[in-house]
């Protein structure tokens, strides 16, 4: 599990999901101490880039509620 797909070829549902699979892997009895560094290292990157996308989402959502308000607020 060393040979990571780039992050950036990953959907949001896909980078959780890696990060409940290291996460799980982490906390067995058959984790593998060599490899945990870079475990450790996928799974902060895979945070930071969820973080970014709901960042992202959130801003998005945020601009086409306020262009939303906007027209009503210009119709009525």
């Amino acid at each position: 599990m060393t040979d990571f797909k780039p992050i950036s070829e990953l959907s949001y549902a896909q980078s959780v999901a890696e990060l409940e699979s290291i996460l799980r892997m982490m906390q067995s009895d058959n984790c593998d101490i060599d490899h945990l560094a870079a475990y450790t290292r996928r799974a902060t990157e895979l945070l930071k880039a969820c973080r970014g996308r709901l960042t992202t989402t959130e801003e998005e959502l945020r601009d086409i509620l306020a262009a939303l308000g906007t027209e009503t607020a210009a119709k009525g």
